[in-house]
């Protein structure tokens, strides 16, 4: 029955859960926050980190992170940052991070990241999670990447070409729902997973009514190059649904299955930086041998 044992089977379908009880107890494990942002009522705030989100660089490079809050269509305000990694950075990453990190664990590798590929980085922390109002759920992870898109594209002018989607592990979620319904200089998916259901029980080979997260469904329609990474030891999210996205996608670029990588170290290998910097830097020259006025961001109904 679809790779599901016959009590599993009745008992889902005797008394379904719902999606957002699935999520719930799968994805979300937000920490304690680690990061408060000074005066939450201007228009930008300053981020003050606690000992747990171990920050590597000095007091001066936090100077360039600016925070601020975006409400989302489903009434939560969402804390946002922006990370200015490079003065002349084309393009900035649109990053939506793993599920039991916030924006002051994650603040030190963003700037690292940001400056060895030349990008500039904004990011979000998921409804209930850091100083974000509300609690976390499938519905809420898709209104705060719309929230944050928005924030991008009209407070800070980044046009689609230049913004690259980026999600991580649950980050993906959120970052194949967008990419399903914009078009975008490229898309990273970071170990992602197919669904919910397939996550809980692998041998899962359809999507029933009651999954979360279907990605695997939505990847199809997703029109911009996109770039998957999974590591081969995997021992979080499978290697196979790496494998199935990458599949899936209409305009896959070449996969980096990084060997001997888990779940949470894949950035620890250097073919990580290394595929990453060559994917900005085709995406450049792509971009610069098309006249601009031909990219037309369209919104897919």
């Amino acid at each position: 029955m679809n790779g599901l044992t016959l009590s599993e089977f009745c008992c889902i379908f005797c008394c379904p859960p719902f999606p957002s009880r699935i999520a719930a107890k799968l994805a979300f494990l937000p920490p304690e926050p680690t990061y408060s942002f000074t005066d939450e009522n201007a228009s930008k705030c300053q981020i003050s980190l606690t000992e747990k989100a171990e920050w590597q660089y000095t007091e001066r490079e936090k100077e360039n992170i600016e925070g601020l809050f975006a409400r989302t269509s489903r009434g939560n305000r969402i804390a946002c940052l922006f990370v200015r990694c490079s003065a002349n950075a084309r393009f900035t990453i649109l990053f939506s991070h793993g599920n039991a990190v916030d924006l002051g664990q994650m603040s030190s590798f963003y700037l690292g990241l940001g400056s060895r590929i030349n990008c500039n980085i904004f990011s979000y922390d998921y409804s209930g999670y850091g100083v974000s109002s509300g609690k976390p759920s499938e519905k809420n992870l898709y209104a705060d990447i719309d929230s944050a898109w928005h924030t991008l594209r009209t407070r800070y002018g980044i046009s689609p070409e230049n913004i690259i989607l980026y999600g991580q592990s649950i980050g993906t979620v959120p970052t194949v729902d967008l990419a399903s319904r914009y078009e975008v200089g490229a898309v990273v998916l970071h170990s992602p997973l197919t669904s919910g259901m397939r996550v809980a029980f692998p041998n899962t080979k359809r999507t029933w009514f009651f999954d979360a997260f279907p990605s695997i469904d939505k990847v199809p329609k997703v029109t911009s190059p996109v770039l998957v990474i999974h590591g081969k030891e995997d021992e979080v999210v499978d290697f196979s649904h790496g494998k199935a996205i990458y599949e899936k996608c209409p305009r896959p670029v070449d996969p980096l299955w990084v060997e001997g990588a888990g779940h949470n170290d894949v950035e620890l290998y250097q073919e990580y930086l290394d595929r990453l910097r060559r994917k900005v830097l085709i995406i450049w020259i792509m971009i610069n041998r098309v006249q601009m006025g031909c990219f037309v961001m369209t919104k897919k109904s």
